[in-house]
């Protein structure tokens, strides 16, 4: 087992059917023993990770998505950030999803996200997506009316219904080529509290107050509910969840690092080998410049 997967394998939940929530612990750091320890691994993880995406950009088979969700200051943009540090910005897509635009609304809740999937060779990041369908319009279902389905379409099984639309489309990403692995930054309601209070009392972080946190701070136990319900019904060994301790930044870094690492060392990636018309161009080449200094001299010899 590879340093990776060692790392990951406690927060990996392949099959949801016995998931419980509280038996993941938001502050959790496994088998390391200090933070030190942790930015030594995550130097490790994103030096690995550019190696692999470098890889995976020159193959051109695979694509890579990482899906983010998280309820707010759980550290989703610190994610994107650090963990991604080393990957070559050519290669990667980073989409953000916020509440549906009107244009949005007027398609199926799956087509904002398909327009933004990442295309081959390259690393796709959501932060939040569909899942916010059956998660924050769960726990708010008066946002469905927003959505103008058919009334008869909105019954009791729409939850159910879209955990089966939502499996079967990962699992059909993935016989086409997209590999999709799955975050939830697990983090505690008290180590919230406390980031939320940093925002009102440090004026340097003022900026990332917003009031609606708050009021969605408010239905707490309803989106741990939800939340355990989702990954309950749609963990799978090809689109794999990953329930990451979010208490302690830097552990949560090793872990999604450790994570994307993992995925992209399972696509057995290999640079592509040249041969054939390709590889006489090549080799016709090196010798063109080669002779470029001889052809130089000889023509100041003449002169």
């Amino acid at each position: 087992m590879s340093w990776a997967s060692k790392i990951v394998k406690p927060f990996r939940v392949e099959d949801g059917r016995s998931f419980r929530l509280k038996d993941f612990d938001p502050s959790d750091t496994g088998e390391l023993k200090s933070e030190l320890d942790g930015k030594e691994l995550l130097a490790r993880g994103t030096a690995r990770m550019a190696e692999l995406q470098d890889m995976l950009y020159a193959q051109n088979r695979w694509a890579l998505l990482l899906t983010i969700q998280a309820l707010d200051a759980a550290g989703k943009d610190s994610i994107i950030k650090h963990v991604m540090s080393g990957v070559n910005p050519q290669g990667c897509q980073v989409s953000s999803f916020k509440a549906p635009s009107r244009e949005e609304l007027d398609h199926d809740y799956m087509w904002r996200a398909a327009c933004r999937l990442p295309q081959r060779g390259c690393i796709g990041i959501f932060n939040r997506s569909y899942y916010e369908e059956v998660l924050v319009v769960r726990v708010h279902p008066e946002l469905l009316r927003s959505q103008q389905l058919p009334p008869s379409l909105v019954t009791d099984d729409v939850w159910k219904d879209r955990f089966e639309d939502i499996t079967h489309y990962e699992r059909y990403l993935f016989r086409n080529g997209t590999v999709v692995r799955k975050f939830f930054l697990n983090l505690s309601k008290k180590e919230q509290k406390k980031r939320f209070l940093a925002r009102v009392d440090q004026p340097e972080k003022n900026w990332k107050f917003s009031a609606a946190d708050i009021r969605e701070r408010r239905f707490w136990d309803d989106y741990m509910t939800a939340y355990e319900d989702m990954i309950r019904h749609t963990a799978s060994k090809h689109a794999p969840w990953y329930v990451v301790p979010a208490d302690n930044k830097w552990f949560t870094r090793v872990v999604v690092a450790a994570a994307v690492v993992e995925a992209l060392e399972e696509m057995e990636l290999r640079y592509p080998i040249v041969d054939g018309e390709k590889l006489r161009e090549i080799l016709e080449a090196r010798a063109e410049l080669l002779g470029d200094g001889k052809s130089s001299k000889k023509q100041k010899t003449k002169h």
